[in-house]
């Protein structure tokens, strides 16, 4: 031990005391520009940290005040903190005189060769992020869209899961959902009953008008505003089309055209009101031998 104390301080004594000077003069003369940076960069940390922090908190607030999945909350938010974090400590590097160009370029050239990796996945990702956002369906309502029909379970950021009307679980990916045509069913509360009638060409279409009026105003579940509408829609080849449209709420729909087509049925029969079908007329020419 004692040793290499004497080393020691023999390696000591043998530096040259111009070294020493030198130093204490670049101290002298760079010493408070290095410390203005210093202090620089520990102010840029400190702010950008607490703006990152009160942006995250601000970006929550917003979203969840206009019913934003919770879950996409917290991704979001934490998405735009460490975004804001990752500038923040280039902005620091940089007051050291460090050349940060070159480094931007990198991580650029590296989340561009992930993006082109994961092009599929990102797809399916941003989809999902626009549909909890704008929210062109929710869970519960029955779409069609991506060649599926039914009913939506479940929204998550990559895939969305629906219930098909003969139970059928499907798992359909954002990027399809959101990249076509969406109709849902749920969009209103309340939606319009096409259906069409027809009647004998040797029927009285009032009277049977007027059957139709009355089975509309007896259903409580048909709605008043607006008005039934009622009309003659074709002269069809084998029958005298009547269109009948009334508004309903968007649950009652399927009950609503199933009772009408049984009781139109009924009335019509009841009423001596023949309900024609395609038939196929042979006339047969007798030749003498």
């Amino acid at each position: 031990m004692m040793s290499f104390l004497a080393q020691a301080d023999a390696a000591q004594n043998a530096v040259d005391p111009d070294l020493w000077l030198q130093a204490l003069d670049y101290l002298k003369t760079e010493g408070p520009a290095i410390g203005l940076k210093v202090l620089g960069a520990v102010a840029i940390l400190i702010i950008g940290s607490m703006i990152a922090k009160a942006v995250r908190g601000g970006v929550k607030k917003v979203m969840l005040s206009r019913g934003v999945d919770p879950s996409l909350v917290g991704f979001v938010g934490s998405l735009a903190y460490f975004a804001l974090m990752a500038f923040t400590v280039i902005a620091t590097v940089g007051q050291f005189g460090v050349q940060t160009a070159s480094f931007v370029a990198i991580l650029g050239a590296a989340g561009f060769a992930v993006g082109m990796a994961l092009q599929g996945t990102l797809a399916n990702f941003a989809s999902g992020v626009m549909i909890l956002l704008f929210r062109p369906f929710t869970t519960g309502d029955v779409v069609e869209a991506a060649g599926v029909k039914g009913k939506v379970v479940d929204i998550a950021i990559f895939s969305t899961t629906i219930n098909t009307p003969d139970n059928v679980r499907i798992i359909v990916p954002n990027g399809q959902l959101y990249g076509g045509i969406i109709k849902n069913f749920n969009g209103y509360d309340t939606r319009r009953v096409d259906m069409v009638m027809g009647i004998g060409y040797g029927a009285d279409i009032d009277q049977a008008m007027q059957i139709l009026t009355d089975l509309c105003a007896n259903d409580s579940r048909i709605l008043k505003d607006p008005d039934v509408t009622i009309a003659v829609s074709e002269l069809a080849d084998s029958s005298v089309n009547i269109i009948v449209r009334p508004w309903v709420s968007s649950g009652d729909y399927w009950n609503v055209f199933f009772d009408m087509q049984k009781n139109t049925k009924q009335a019509f029969d009841a009423a001596g009101i023949d309900i024609p079908y395609p038939q196929t007329v042979v006339h047969l020419n007798k030749v003498d031998a």
